[in-house]
């Protein structure tokens, strides 16, 4: 699996970024949101259980990253037209913000290493890489799990800062860095 420090790798996927008619879908490739941090997150399958209740919260805090000028990026193994498929039918999903990336090649989940390896999907994997395309966060959860999309903005948040954090940090807070400056 690629981790931190690693960069992202090169990718060109189909996503889908509207249920506009005609304007559906779109390339979406490593170089498509230059200058901005990346959140790729992926989930195993459309149409299942704990992944709508994910990306439905990640769409509900779309605000919160671009405030932190941060593209948020869906993945899973189902093909473009399956999403829209779910896009369409699911209500929590009709207005989402993001793409909806269709790695159906399954070319950038194994690149970064989150394949299942019994199952062939996707596992529950989150990668914040910074404008360069270094990844600086991984984080990765079986099937089962959903994750805590705060957390992911709380870490986020903690790498802007380019300070040393505590454990529990939240914005706004001193950081470890400044209250060493105060104390010298």
């Amino acid at each position: 699996m690629l981790t931190v420090g690693d960069k992202i790798p090169a990718f060109n996927l189909k996503a889908v970024v509207s249920l506009e008619k005609g304007k559906e879908f779109k390339d979406i490739n490593q170089g498509s949101y230059k200058g901005k941090w990346t959140v790729l997150f992926f989930w195993p399958k459309d149409f299942t259980f704990i992944c709508p209740t994910e990306i439905a919260e990640f769409g509900k805090r779309e605000k919160d990253f671009q405030d932190r000028n941060a593209q948020i990026l869906g993945v899973s193994t189902d093909s473009e037209y399956v999403h829209h498929a779910w896009r369409t039918h699911h209500p929590d999903l009709k207005g989402l913000p993001f793409p909806m990336l269709a790695d159906i090649k399954r070319e950038l989940s194994t690149a970064l290493g989150v394949l299942h390896k019994d199952e062939g999907v996707a596992l529950r994997a989150t990668f914040i890489a910074d404008p360069e395309g270094i990844i600086r966060h991984v984080s990765v959860n079986d099937l089962s799990v959903g994750r805590n999309v705060s957390e992911v903005l709380r870490t986020l948040d903690a790498f802007q800062t380019d300070e040393l954090c505590p454990c529990n940090w939240q914005k706004g807070e001193e950081t470890l860095t400044s209250k060493l400056a105060k104390a010298g």
